[in-house]
């Protein structure tokens, strides 16, 4: 990596989901020094920092993403003492450290919004949206909840309504207050303070609202992230609920407290349609707003050689000034080796060419606990549901508990997440115990050694990390691409498609031995044949011994 670009270009970020990683109390959930145990498991790994999704105080309305008090550690994940011995331990480890910053809502749990509850005159009314209702009692608009129902509930000792995009337990803060602005200024400094690395932003197109309350109109073609059939969100075009145009003067605000600290960064979470997060991205990541925005393209169900062509194309990824944060997995959407390919692929080949293109592609690459082993989605039964969301959509759609359920470290009954006589907050089935860390690693044909000689590779060789990218000419169900520096080229090719296909090849290569996937490695007389969700990465700007 040059001396002058900023480490989180060449980093590998690595999500943690606190009640389903590691348990270190025996109670079935998740916890902060469960984390601290497992870090050097990240580092052998060969991970470079960790998101840390929500661990503050809350009624777990949306399990931490309802936040009541921003500057506490909720007791189910220990105690700010214990993020503090994780902080050390992760920093001596060489692993940087991002938290989830929740800004755009809060719990109703929380103070300002209990204040509020007594009556008008509140200190904190303007801390979030109130509003009279109509002549017939209505709510002062057409905007719609993400979770179901309106985006306003009605709480008749105040005779107002309030906003809430997501569940009515996640009342929205109005960021045209100043004092909204200048509380999350202050909560950003508190965690900088104490030596955190940077935030993950969430939803973080929310934080403004048009004070005018217009409504929203009907969108041309339904948006494709949310539920559609039973939940009318999609059918709406959203101009005014969220995506405010002031959301960069507060992102500017917030780099100012940001470059007060050495080498930190900030990564927004923008949720919206495909062609309007394009623009936002670029928005929101102009000089002297976020370092990153975290883009959704990759956690579609999209895995075909054309959509990664025109997500380089349509978002500029080959352009110098574009950065951008790719995740095929997270806490909110099913687990990849289940959800991309189409049911054509075996769920393992799925997992390896994933986390090789994850890898090699241009940009911040984020796995997801579990990724590394090539987890699938878990089929959760109702009765053990506990999202908000799936309960609301079953059986549409079955929520997020399915790719949430704990980390299994070993064959045991609950994989070594917690002890067998006590119940996991979420069920761990079978197949994951098949795939346990334990069995994993004394696996030699398993796909983490795989991932870990990916990541090794890659950061050995810079251009994989922070080189330019070129699209190349190849058959349409392949992706091809170079990554180039002044001193380094390489190529890398997908196979996204279950058919075997010839590759022409080049005479002036001579191939190296490494491991290739399905590759059967070429000779000078004979094409490359590539097998289906094949893969390769080669070296062919140096002679060195530089080829997977």
């Amino acid at each position: 990596m040059s001396k002058t670009e900023p480490w989180w270009k060449s980093a590998v970020l690595y999500q943690i989901y606190p009640r389903s990683f590691a348990d270190s109390t025996g109670s079935g959930t998740g916890d902060l020094a469960g984390i601290t145990a497992r870090l050097s498991y990240l580092a052998e790994l060969g991970i470079d920092a960790i998101w840390i999704s929500p661990f503050f105080l809350s009624p777990m309305k949306d399990f931490g993403y309802d936040v009541a008090n921003h500057r506490r550690v909720d007791p189910l994940f220990g105690s700010n003492d214990d993020f503090e011995i994780l902080l050390k331990k992760a920093h001596s480890l060489g692993i940087r450290v991002l938290i989830d910053l929740v800004l755009s809502h809060c719990s109703d749990k929380h103070p300002w919004f209990q204040d509020c509850l007594k009556g008008k005159g509140s200190p904190y009314d303007d801390a979030f949206i109130w509003v009279d209702p109509g002549p017939n009692g209505e709510p002062p608009n057409n905007w719609i909840s993400i979770f179901g129902g309106p985006a306003w509930t009605f709480h008749a000792g105040r005779g107002q309504y309030y906003l809430h995009n997501f569940l009515v337990s996640q009342p929205d803060l109005n960021f045209h207050a100043p004092k909204v602005r200048e509380e999350a200024l202050s909560l950003a400094r508190f965690w900088l303070d104490k030596g955190v690395d940077g935030f993950r932003l969430d939803a973080i197109n929310f934080c403004l609202h048009d004070p005018e309350l217009r409504d929203n109109p009907l969108a041309q073609n339904p948006d494709g992230q949310s539920v559609q059939l039973s939940n009318p969100y999609g059918t709406l075009l959203h101009l005014y609920d969220k995506n405010h145009p002031g959301v960069p003067h507060f992102l500017e605000e917030l780099r100012e407290v940001m470059d007060e600290y050495e080498d930190r960064v900030t990564l927004g979470e923008i949720g919206a349609s495909q062609d309007v997060s394009q623009a936002l991205m670029g928005e929101y990541t102009a000089p002297g707003r976020l370092n990153l925005c975290y883009s959704f393209d990759f956690l579609t169900p999209s895995f075909d050689a054309g959509h990664f062509r025109d997500l380089i194309t349509r978002l500029g990824v080959a352009d110098s000034n574009f950065w951008g944060c790719w995740a095929f997995s997270n806490h909110d959407v099913v687990r990849a080796a289940s959800r991309l390919g189409g049911g054509m692929a075996p769920p393992d080949a799925i997992a390896r060419i994933s986390m090789a293109l994850l890898l090699s592609f241009r940009g911040t690459p984020c796995m997801y606990q579990g990724e590394e082993l090539g987890l699938e989605e878990t089929d959760v039964p109702f009765e053990r549901m506990v999202d908000p969301y799936g309960i609301a959509f079953y059986p549409e759609f079955k929520g997020r508990d399915g790719c949430r359920t704990p980390m299994p470290w070993t064959d045991a009954l609950h994989g070594g997440f917690c002890p067998d006589d006590v119940t996991p907050w979420l069920p761990i089935p079978d197949h994951h115990r098949d795939n346990a860390v334990s069995r994993a690693l004394s696996d030699p044909s398993h796909p983490i050694h795989g991932v870990r000689e990916l990541l090794a590779f890659r950061k050995a060789h810079p251009a994989l990390a922070t080189g330019k990218l070129n699209l190349l000419d190849s058959d349409s169900r392949i992706l091809a691409f170079e990554r180039v520096t002044d001193t380094a080229r390489f190529e890398c090719v997908f196979n996204l498609s279950s058919e075997r296909i010839e590759q022409p090849e080049s005479a002036n290569w001579d191939p190296v031995e490494g491991v290739h996937y399905g590759v059967t490695p070429p000779t000078m007389e004979s094409p490359l044949s590539l097998g289906p969700w094949a893969w390769y990465i080669r070296s062919t700007g140096t002679r060195e011994d530089s080829s997977f």
